[in-house]
């Protein structure tokens, strides 16, 4: 089951999971051709390589492989704009409590994570 895994990230939880699939909840800052920036839950920057993926809502989440620590190479995104702002510091709570071994039966985890 472990290879079906695409956990919720954030930028602090990128390093180390290179070559893993992930779903990173993002705010849209830069975008051009084939690389846009974002902010994640944490306030980190990534960079996303979005060749013909669509990211023109404002929060996204990106779900794509770890490239390294400060970048992901992304499959899909999925638009999470809803009516104003998106409470980010709740999504980073939610995101650091599946980390939490308490949590293992609902939330997997890699391995090596």
């Amino acid at each position: 089951m472990n290879e079906h895994i695409s956990m919720r990230v954030n930028s602090a939880r990128l390093s180390g999971i290179k070559g893993r699939t992930v779903r990173l909840p993002c705010k849209v800052l830069r975008l051009s051709d084939d690389i846009a920036i974002v902010e994640a839950s944490d306030g980190g920057q990534v960079e996303i390589q979005r060749k013909n993926v669509d990211m023109t809502a404002t929060y996204v989440e990106v779900i794509g492989n770890v490239v390294d620590a400060s970048t992901i190479k992304a499959m899909a995104t999925l638009p999470l704009d809803s009516e104003g702002e998106l409470d980010m510091q709740l999504v980073n709570d939610v995101i650091e409590l599946t980390f939490e071994s308490r949590f293992d039966k609902l939330f997997p985890r890699y391995k090596d994570a």
